[in-house]
């Protein structure tokens, strides 16, 4: 399943271009579509990043319908959020639940 985005160029496209370069060629062109790792796996540590950083905006979710979508399910998703809130902390893992619970629900 190869991973494209646009994003970059539809919000900031205008305004900054060599971002959205980068941001939909790089990052999601390249970087999303190295097979080295599997999409599942590469949705997993996107999303551990994003909690330990304590991201918990729509970019988050936005990770998290990704690992869905590439077959994390939600038992695995809860798994991976508990081990990490061990490392990253308990008040993070807390939001994190609460993105996990919608994104599952739909």
């Amino acid at each position: 399943m190869a991973i494209t985005q646009t994003a970059g160029r539809d919000q900031l496209g205008d305004f900054a271009p060599e971002f959205a370069h980068f941001n939909d060629d790089v990052l999601f062109g390249e970087n999303w579509n190295n097979e080295d790792i599997t999409l599942k796996t590469r949705c997993i540590i996107t999303v551990v990043a994003l909690m330990a950083q304590g991201i918990t905006d729509s970019s988050l979710a936005f990770h998290i319908a990704n690992a869905k979508n590439a077959g994390v399910t939600a038992e695995e998703m809860a798994a991976v959020v508990t081990h990490t809130a061990f490392y990253a902390g308990w008040p993070k893992a807390w939001a994190v639940f609460n993105l996990c619970k919608q994104v599952y629900a739909e």
